[in-house]
């Protein structure tokens, strides 16, 4: 895989949200104003890259019995690094964020991108994955905050839109209208994926999380 094939992937063929769908909390709650997904997106982005590079880095001498835990440790470092610039130059951005901010940590983006690439590839490679998933996520939650805040506020980026200002749908603004909203785009990118890569049966070639199981088949992990 290229580096442009491998930039490219976390955009749209392996989006983190609406393909692999990861990081569903934070994509739901703070998709409510375009604002706080660009800023949720920028601040995933900054840890899933700096984690990516170091690990990568480390990946031979990080023992492999205790990864995970030296994993959450790094990623914890960055969060705790970017939560204290967000709050010291964008205090408005810190508290539209709240607690979702340092729960970056626990992001299952970040962790799943350490566990199944930058542990296995190297630093530049690992870089330009957490730049495509990155760029991904902050994608996903653009396009969703951009449909709720439109339709739930009748503004976006806190312009007010003629007609709908004075016609928003708050449902748009509330879970049920984010789940609606995220249910809605998964579909249509799966439509669009299945399209260009139509496939008789389901395996493991077509599965984006195949690396995660080993590529062992259902039947395989009855069988263990």
């Amino acid at each position: 895989m290229s580096k442009i094939q491998n930039f490219l992937k976390g955009i749209v063929k392996e989006n983190p949200v609406l393909v692999l769908i990861l990081g569903t909390c934070p994509t739901l709650a703070v998709s409510t104003n375009v604002l706080s997904a660009l800023g949720m997106g920028a601040a995933s982005t900054i840890v899933l890259l700096c984690s990516n590079i170091v690990i990568s880095a480390l990946r031979n001498v990080i023992p492999d019995k205790v990864r995970i835990p030296c994993y959450i440790v790094l990623i914890a470092g960055f969060v705790t690094m970017v939560q204290m610039l967000v709050k010291a130059f964008a205090p408005a951005l810190d508290n539209a964020l709240g607690i979702y901010l340092p729960l970056i940590v626990v992001n299952c983006i970040i962790l799943g991108r350490a566990e199944m690439f930058a542990n296995k590839n190297k630093v530049i490679d690992s870089a330009v994955d957490a730049l495509g998933m990155g760029v991904g996520f902050t994608l996903a939650l653009f396009l969703m905050a951009t449909i709720r805040e439109v339709f739930g506020n009748g503004t976006w980026l806190g312009i007010e839109i003629p007609v709908l200002i004075d016609n928003h749908i708050s449902i748009m603004t509330m879970a049920p209208g984010g789940f609606l909203v995220f249910g809605i785009l998964i579909a249509v990118v799966n439509k669009v994926l299945n399209n260009k890569n139509p496939k008789k049966e389901f395996g493991c070639e077509g599965c984006p999380s195949a690396d995660i199981c080993g590529k062992k088949t259902c039947g395989d992990k009855e069988a263990e």
